[in-house]
């Protein structure tokens, strides 16, 4: 089967009105900063929105139908939870800087079955100006992130980056972030929806500095996050842990979207359009494929399509 989801548009005080315009909605009254595509976090459960299954929750269909939607590998790995958050996010505004915590962190900070946050970014769109920040530079210690946390002085600790279309970021737990004002970012990520803001530009919101040293990532410091692939083969991988592993295509001829053993795919049309097995994919739609539907043929609109698959 081939799922689409009721998108759950989320306002935020940094969020922008592409939103709505990218997924073909209604203009929105208020700022929307994240379009929660497909979604297990309790109190935000995606909606199938079509077909002979409307309405039910995605809890509900994995109840349903179990290891044929999840695949036999990830009903046991994660004991029938849908392991991915999947979005879409505006910045208008620079986001706080913050980080997530690892899995064994967040079930100690929040409790047994609470999961980590490892998560990725694709750059669907970018100001000419837009930039973002992700991971500590080199020379950054524990003791010098101590005497500038919650304040402005975090910002130069931080590695920044000019962005453009197509860049990528691998954002493991623990890796301290902030996506700058004029990013247009695909977000997939781990089941949770815990975040420790560190710093928040002056806005008066609730910062999480004690809960913050215990999950940042001091040991890891790299040269350059972001992570290098070439966007010009027609199927690339672009990151794969533990959690996920996804890839890039841009397609002008049919392409098949070939199946994982034991996990369902996650398809997020980014730019053109297709029909995917006879299903409509413009720009701004994301399909589950359950395990059990197989190989996927994906026939790209006249202008081509460009699109992430992910996977467990």
């Amino acid at each position: 089967m081939i799922y689409k989801f009721e998108p759950l548009l989320k306002p935020t005080v940094w969020g922008g009105s592409k939103l709505t315009e990218f997924k073909h909605l209604p203009a929105a009254g208020e700022p929307m900063g994240e379009s929660w595509e497909i979604s297990a976090v309790k109190g935000m459960e995606s909606v199938v929105a079509e077909g002979p299954e409307a309405g039910l929750t995605l809890p509900q269909l994995i109840e349903r139908h179990g290891e044929a939607l999840l695949g036999k590998r990830v009903a046991e790995q994660f004991g029938g939870v849908f392991p991915l958050l999947i979005k879409f996010i505006d910045a208008r505004a620079d986001l706080s800087v913050q980080v997530h915590p690892d899995d064994e962190t967040a079930e100690r900070l929040h409790g047994p079955g609470s999961m980590g946050k490892t998560e990725m970014w694709y750059v669907i769109s970018a100001a000419d100006d837009a930039t973002l920040r992700a991971g500590l530079v080199e020379g950054s210690t524990k003791e010098k992130y101590l005497e500038v946390e919650g304040t402005a002085g975090l910002e130069d600790m931080l590695a920044l980056y000019r962005v453009k279309p197509g860049d990528v970021f691998f954002l493991p737990a623990g890796r301290v972030h902030s996506i700058g004002a004029g990013c247009f970012i695909a977000e997939i990520q781990q089941t949770s929806d815990i975040t420790y803001r560190i710093y928040d530009f002056g806005r008066p919101r609730q910062l999480h500095i004690a809960e913050a040293r215990e999950a940042i990532d001091f040991d890891t410091i790299l040269p350059d996050y972001r992570t290098a692939y070439d966007p010009a083969d027609a199927v690339t991988p672009i990151v794969s842990c533990p959690y996920f592993t996804t890839r890039h295509c841009h397609a002008t001829e049919p392409v098949a979207v070939e199946p994982t053993e034991g996990s369902f795919t996650v398809v997020m049309v980014l730019e053109g359009g297709a029909t995917v097995d006879g299903v409509d994919a413009p720009a701004g739609t994301t399909l589950l494929l359950s395990a059990d539907h197989g190989r996927a043929t994906v026939l790209p609109g006249n202008e081509g399509v460009r699109f992430l698959t992910a996977v467990c």
